[in-house]
């Protein structure tokens, strides 16, 4: 069993010094604690030069008033780069920003930053995948279980599953899918791919066409198919993939991808359903007297 620390992906490194205030020649001083955080990635899949490359830890100061701040900023809100700018606020190494930033990393970093902040207790409303009502549930942080990036590695000895290959020089891997043969260049997606998504989403929704979650995930990280990188290749050849092909892709992405995972051991006040399930991200997560 892995302790508390272990499972918010803390790392173990000498006490940080207690937040203190201390009277100098000019005035009071606020020293603000800190802490590692241990990143899905492992600093794997970060370019030779990029600040976190071959990097285990980052460094994150705890939450201030200055990040509450951040967070209720009605305009920052608005424009959607609140958590953004609150990462930003609390990373230690100014050299990192949130688009470079690997999605998993990044969420791994926004929920020990909660933890600081906030506390470990996450009021969260989760449906049920049985009955579908709505649920309340007391969820410890603490317990949330993390899946890294490469772990196959380990837990095969260093073998690959089937049909994946990587990572290469520049990071990427390559994916064999079954049905079509077609070997699939993809990237792990960072903070700016994740806003590619996110924009492109938005932009079916106020053209009022159906949502397309997954194709258009797939096309926010596929860099080239059998050495194709034109991009209209690309996307029609997504769009046209096998559903034995779209389901394989799916599933080795999510096996080569760096990630920290919340799970709750669920039951339903309804129906009494037990199910192990992800654990949403809403609202209250950040802003919990919403």
């Amino acid at each position: 069993m892995r302790n508390n620390d272990e499972r918010t992906g803390a790392v173990e490194q000498p006490s940080s010094p207690a937040p203190s205030l201390q009277q100098g020649q000019k005035g009071l001083n606020f020293v603000s604690p800190t802490e590692f955080v241990e990143i899905p990635s492992k600093g794997k899949f970060y370019p030779s030069g990029h600040p976190l490359h071959g990097v285990e830890a980052v460094e994150i100061r705890h939450m201030t008033a200055k990040e509450e701040d951040i967070l209720s900023s009605k305009t920052l809100l608005k424009q959607g780069v609140a958590i953004d700018r609150f990462l930003e606020s609390v990373l230690v190494d100014k050299r990192i920003t949130t688009d470079q930033l690997l999605v998993g990393d990044k969420n791994a970093l926004i929920i020990a930053a909660r933890i600081s902040g906030y506390g470990n207790d996450y009021q969260a409303a989760v449906g049920c995948p049985n009955c579908g009502s709505q649920n309340k549930c007391e969820v410890d942080l603490l317990e949330a279980k993390s899946a890294y990036a490469g772990a196959f590695d380990e837990s095969h000895e260093g073998i690959a599953p089937e049909g994946i290959a990587g990572p290469n020089s520049s990071g990427f891997y390559h994916i064999t899918l079954p049905a079509t043969q077609a070997v699939f260049e993809v990237r792990m997606m960072t903070g700016r791919e994740e806003k590619a998504f996110a924009k492109r989403m938005e932009q079916r929704k106020k053209r009022k066409q159906s949502e397309a979650m997954l194709t258009d995930q797939f096309k926010t990280f596929t860099v080239s198919i059998n050495g194709v990188g034109d991009l209209k290749q690309v996307f029609r050849f997504i769009d046209n993939l096998p559903v034995r092909d779209s389901r394989f892709l799916r599933q080795a992405y999510a096996k080569i991808s760096p990630a920290l995972n919340l799970k709750h051991d669920f039951m339903c006040t309804e129906c009494d359903h037990e199910q192990e399930v992800e654990v949403p991200i809403t609202a209250q997560f950040f802003w919990p007297d919403a």
